[in-house]
């Protein structure tokens, strides 16, 4: 049987990064238009420029990991719809630093609202039009993993909650870091509905505690509720890993 040409297996990565480069720049485009539209109506002067330097540099580097790891040419509507939550994501990124207001409370939660909704809708789009990939599935837990670090940062901002809050977005980014110092955290694990659940708990206990109409002390219990569910979940994920380890 006849082997590939050298030149197809060039080619693939050029494919990839063509079929990628219109959905990003289209999210890119709407990020700053979006950031544009916010900086009229909160009248803060730098959130067309933040939004601008963010989304080039998320951009690009997305524009490269796909490059190097997305198996088809085509990007797929799975791919997109997770984009539009990245780029929602990237919106709230933005505004972190804007002096809290109930306007901007409620801009926030809107925003963060339709991120949420979002979820899942993905995953679902690529089961039924068989565009489930490595890329997407890890493409989305990037996303879910932003959308809660930034989450966590507002609503310590906002004075929702201590500064305690902040170990809800970090939470996971110290458990890869673990993972290179004790290697059996980096095992793969078997799917989880629990760790789904939680996943959407933690983010709608964050939107809520960051909604204006939900004032502190109840916003602060709303968020720890949400980081002890993740805590939880985290530890029964630790103790699986940790019995496989020594088996």
């Amino acid at each position: 049987m006849p082997t590939q040409p050298a030149t197809d297996i060039r080619r693939r990565p050029r494919d990839a990064a063509r079929g990628a480069a219109a959905p990003i720049l289209l999210a890119a485009g709407a990020t700053v238009a979006a950031a544009a539209l916010a900086d009229r109506w909160l009248q803060d002067g730098t959130l067309a420029w933040r939004a601008a330097v963010l989304a080039i540099g998320g951009g690009g580097l997305l524009l490269w990991l796909a490059t190097r790891y997305l198996a088809t040419p085509a990007f797929g509507t799975a791919n997109t719809v997770t984009l539009a939550r990245a780029a929602l994501t990237l919106l709230l990124v933005t505004l972190l630093g804007v002096p809290a207001s109930a306007a901007l409370g409620w801009l926030l939660v809107a925003v963060a609202i339709v991120a949420a909704a979002l979820d899942g809708v993905d995953g679902a789009l690529a089961r039924g039009r068989d565009e489930a990939s490595a890329f997407g599935a890890r493409f989305d837990m990037e996303t879910d993993a932003l959308l809660i670090l930034v989450l966590a940062a507002l609503v310590w901002q906002h004075g929702k909650a201590g500064a305690w809050i902040a170990l809800a977005g970090v939470l996971r980014y110290l458990f890869v870091a673990a993972s290179y110092l004790w290697p059996w955290l980096g095992a793969e694990l078997p799917p989880s509905r629990r760790r789904q659940a939680v996943c959407v708990l933690q983010i709608v206990s964050l939107i809520g505690a960051l909604a204006p109409a939900v004032p502190p002390p109840a916003s602060a219990l709303l968020a720890f509720a949400g980081l002890a569910a993740l805590g939880a979940s985290f530890a029964v994920d630790v103790a699986w890993l940790a019995r496989h380890a020594r088996a």
